[in-house]
């Protein structure tokens, strides 16, 4: 099972940045959302690939026809929140508040039920789990928030399946489709989208999508745009993981389109027996 994925965000939706954290800081910064989702949607028409897209309501309320075109291309509009706040820095009514006006904002503009979420930077935590609670409320019924290993904005290390399998916390219960993991030198990474996407081999990438039983991408359009400009206060090392391998990434991807068959979440989801799928208890 590959699924494929992006996150509708622009250039500037940088996590922990103080300098592009408000939107009122965005609306003074160009736009580049246009050119890098018509790119992607050129992409999957080419090589016949479906997607899911996790969009941002503020995209959808600024660019509504970025929208329309995923959809009237046919592929799956799920939500990314509405403003791109880590979740964990969100208080209970903040966080309802702002995935409930993304789900209300997507699903009057698509005409799709919107029931499947990825929270900013996988930002769901041991410390944020009454997060799936409010999820459940709302009618989110699938979660590809869960990054299960440590990372810099969180993640759930203790969370034991890099697989399908269902969430349980208290009452609720959610379908989850987590990020997969790769050990490399024994640590674990990610290699199916973002900064290592960029920085690591072709030949690898190959091997590990051709390979992998499993495999939950998360791509972006500024992974695949070098002209785009630089986000104004990052440091050194956030430069780097946020700028390296720009260049070759849209490469990588066309040859990974070619040579693997994904499907998007809703497919995945009709194609899992749920009954089967590990249970993960969080406390």
């Amino acid at each position: 099972m590959k699924i494929l994925t992006f996150d509708i965000e622009d250039w500037f939706h940088i996590l922990d940045n103080p300098r592009t954290s408000s939107p009122a800081s965005w609306v003074k910064m160009p736009s580049r959302i246009e050119g890098g989702v018509e790119r992607i949607l050129k992409l999957l028409s080419d090589t016949q690939q479906p997607a899911t897209f996790f969009c941002l309501g503020w995209i959808a309320e600024k660019y509504p026809q970025v929208i329309r075109a995923i959809v009237d291309d046919g592929h799956h509009i799920a939500t990314h929140s509405h403003l791109h706040q880590l979740a964990y820095d969100q208080t209970k009514k903040d966080f309802e508040a702002d995935l409930w006006r993304s789900i209300d904002t997507l699903q009057q503009l698509s005409g799709k039920v919107v029931d499947t979420y990825r929270a900013p930077g996988f930002s769901i935590t041991s410390k944020n789990l009454w997060a799936f609670e409010i999820m459940d409320k709302l009618g989110i019924k699938n979660d590809c928030s869960v990054f299960p290993a440590s990372r810099a904005h969180g993640g759930l290390a203790e969370y034991s399946v890099a697989a399908p399998s269902i969430i349980k916390y208290g009452s609720v219960q959610l379908r989850s489709l987590p990020i997969n993991t790769s050990k490399i030198l024994g640590q674990n990474i990610v290699y199916s989208g973002g900064g290592y996407f960029r920085l690591l081999p072709s030949w690898y990438l190959g091997r590990r999508f051709m390979k992998d039983k499993y495999v939950m991408t998360y791509f972006h359009p500024r992974d695949f745009d070098p002209q785009q400009p630089m986000v104004p206060g990052l440091g050194p090392i956030r430069k780097f993981k946020s700028y390296v391998g720009l260049s070759g990434a849209y490469k990588k991807l066309e040859s990974i389109l070619q040579e693997n068959k994904f499907m998007n979440v809703n497919m995945a989801v009709k194609s899992t027996d749920w009954n089967s799928v590990e249970k993960v208890v969080l406390q």
